[in-house]
């Protein structure tokens, strides 16, 4: 751990940034959110001074602008969720912390998870939980700004739930870096067994390359990849078979390798994925119907109460 960064100095900027959190969350008669950014502020900045101080020393140059940037402002989202009184506003805010988390995976070169995270989270979960949020809040009166109840407008056991939640931040950081020191790079045979796995399943593909390289004919397919996954096996429309050497450029990507690891391996958790989002927009079905209901019964109880006000006339026009 001390590779990355001093530990005192980890626990010290956690701590900071506990208390500006549980400054920030709201309360019945004092509100200092301001005040509990800035202090959440400084235990970013002193954990981003440390981690640049432990870069330098390793004889390392600093991170990229871009990362602190993101970092930055997917901090800064995070709180505004936890600490915002309206929840519209907090999902708006949950948003803009998943596009910057998604930034941060693009500096990574995972752009499958980026996307995916704006696709799923963004553009699935998110906008189906914020029709709830906006559904739920309706106001009973018109008078009133948000019809939510004080629990949902104002934090229960700030302190507790604070302390709690840097104390499981602090231990799975320990572990993420003491874990830092197992992992090793893979080897280039294990690299180039992945490679050949992946393009094997990827006939089409090959196929596109070999026919824009012009290395075979129009009238020829790709049928699989040698044990090696050097050339590929191309048979002619007679039948006949042949040995083709691949490109040296041509590689599989992570995203595809990705693909088949999810959909090969893990097709359950895709499809709880969607009975998730299935039983959100139902919820939001179930919650727009009460709601309308609501409404006629108001309107009916409007229209009752303007009859029985209006005065009656005495007579007839006709006399």
């Amino acid at each position: 751990m001390d590779m990355i960064v001093n530990p005192v100095l980890l626990f010290l900027a956690l701590a900071i940034g506990g208390v500006g959190v549980a400054v920030s969350v709201p309360r019945r008669k004092f509100q200092a959110s301001l005040i509990g950014g800035i202090i959440a502020a400084t235990g970013v900045g002193l954990l981003i001074v440390a981690l640049g101080g432990a870069s330098l020393a390793r004889g390392e140059g600093l991170p990229s602008p871009a990362f602190h940037i993101l970092a930055i402002i997917a901090l800064g989202s995070c709180l505004q969720v936890i600490t915002h009184r309206r929840p519209v506003y907090a999902a708006l805010y949950f948003i803009l912390s998943i596009l910057s988390t998604a930034g941060l995976y693009l500096l990574l070169a995972a752009e499958f998870m980026a996307f995916a995270l704006i696709i799923i989270y963004a553009g699935a979960i998110l906008i189906t939980y914020l029709f709830v949020i906006m559904l739920a809040s309706q106001s009973r009166v018109e008078s009133e700004e948000e019809g939510m109840a004080e629990y949902d407008a104002v934090g229960r056991g700030p302190i507790t739930a604070t302390i709690a939640s840097f104390i499981l931040l602090a231990t799975l950081t320990v572990m993420l870096f003491s874990g830092i020191n197992d992992i090793s790079a893979p080897t280039e045979a294990e690299v180039a067994r992945v490679q050949v796995e992946v393009l094997d399943q990827l006939p089409g593909k090959v196929e596109k390359v070999l026919h824009r390289e012009d290395l075979i004919s129009l009238n020829e397919t790709v049928v699989g990849l040698d044990e090696r996954g050097l050339s590929a096996i191309v048979e002619s429309p007679d039948g006949g078979q042949r040995q083709v050497v691949l490109p040296p450029d041509l590689s599989a990507t992570n995203t595809e390798g990705l693909a088949f690891n999810l959909l090969g391996q893990y097709p359950g958790t895709i499809e709880i994925a969607g009975v998730i989002l299935l039983m959100a927009m139902l919820g939001a079905v179930v919650l727009a119907r009460k709601f309308a209901q609501i409404d006629e019964e108001a309107k009916a109880a409007a229209a009752a109460a303007l009859h029985e006000s209006r005065p009656i006339s005495g007579g007839h026009a006709n006399g």
